[in-house]
């Protein structure tokens, strides 16, 4: 049987002191930018944890599962609140948790410092349950040396982790349809959420498999980022608003950046939906709401969480199972913001639209 790791080791790996690896692993600002990069690639190349937190993953007995989620309020437009779609996945992972008489230990992973964190927060759990773009992908196989991983919302494929995910191209696909066929928009664009998350993607290729289906052009990319947040939502509409000729439907990659440009056509008095019709997805609560009610693509935010967490304790309880994939399917929710029933709005024309 191979040998436990060790801090002697870790050290004479990366040409260091002890005491400078045990100070990179408590100390964010600790050390040069590289030192760190090397402690902490190192450390995890190696499976080596703290001793307190070593105790723990020998036992697998901590009690405990780690949440890692992006520091949203850093990817987003001047928001420091993190998005609701965070706050139901959470929720679910706590319910499953609690039922099971463990506890869930949450951390929000930003840009500086997010590997350190992921790494502390791994040496103190049974097992991960990591977000899409949390933390890169090199950083996510190095911390599964040392503990249980499952991806949740990351795009599926890669064969040796466990994986929970919406099916967003069919959610995304089935909503654009409805708006071609039901309504007859000929001029709709997609906006898109952060750069780099596999959502926003799944559900561009959704839109615009749509798109091709009924026979108009497809865009290279989407019309604009507004970065999953109401405000980034806000700055997508106004640049729309900006270009000769504003799109007739607008398709948000989700409903707190549609809430956002709802907002701003409100304030314009531009109506909704009789000169733009707007989208969104997940169904937040607020969607029916606001004015006109939001339709939308409803997921399963709550049961992602669920499903994240029962699948790690699967994991936990027996490590040498194959992986599995689990997709979750998405409903429509069609409402006032396309077209469909009556929208109490103001407009241009001071008119009521259907």
């Amino acid at each position: 049987m191979s040998q436990r790791p060790t801090i002697y080791a870790v050290a004479k790996r990366c040409g260091v002191s002890t005491t400078t690896v045990s100070r990179v692993m408590q100390d964010e600002s600790f050390g040069s930018p590289a030192t760190r990069e090397r402690v902490l690639s190192v450390a995890l190349e190696l499976g080596w944890v703290p001793n307190g937190a070593a105790r723990g993953l020998a036992t697998r007995k901590a009690g405990i599962i780690g949440l890692l989620f992006p520091d949203l309020g850093e990817l987003g437009v001047g928001e420091e609140e993190s998005p609701l779609y965070v706050d139901q996945v959470v929720r679910g992972a706590e319910r499953v948790t609690a039922a099971a008489g463990q506890a869930v230990l949450i951390a929000a992973v930003r840009a500086s410092g997010g590997k350190s964190l992921a790494y502390s927060v791994a040496g103190k759990v049974d097992g991960l349950v990591i977000m899409s773009r949390s933390l890169s992908d090199k950083d996510v196989a190095l911390i599964a040396r040392t503990v249980p991983v499952v991806l949740l919302a990351h795009k599926p494929g890669r064969k040796s982790f466990d994986h929970v995910v919406v099916d967003n191209r069919s959610g995304a696909r089935e909503m654009t349809s409805h708006l071609i066929e039901v309504h007859g928009y000929q001029d709709l664009v997609y906006v898109r959420g952060p750069e780099g998350s596999p959502d926003s993607h799944e559900r561009f290729l959704g839109f615009c498999d749509s798109l091709e289906a009924a026979g108009l052009p497809v865009p290279e990319k989407p019309a604009a980022d507004g970065g999953f947040t109401e405000a980034g939502g806000k700055k997508a509409m106004w640049q729309l608003l900006g270009s000769a000729k504003p799109p007739r439907a607008i398709v948000f990659g989700n409903d707190e950046m549609a809430i956002g440009a709802m907002d701003v056509l409100n304030k314009a008095k531009i109506s909704i939906p009789g000169e733009v019709a707007i989208t969104g997805f997940d169904d937040i609560a607020v969607a029916r709401h606001v004015n006109p009610s939001l339709t939308t693509v409803k997921q399963p935010m709550r049961e992602l969480g669920e499903q994240a967490v029962q699948l790690l304790f699967a994991r936990l309880r027996d490590p040498k199972a194959g992986t599995k994939t689990i997709y979750l399917s998405t409903e429509s929710v069609f409402r006032k913001s396309c077209g469909c029933g009556k929208a109490n709005t103001n407009s241009k024309k001071g008119s009521k639209n259907d």
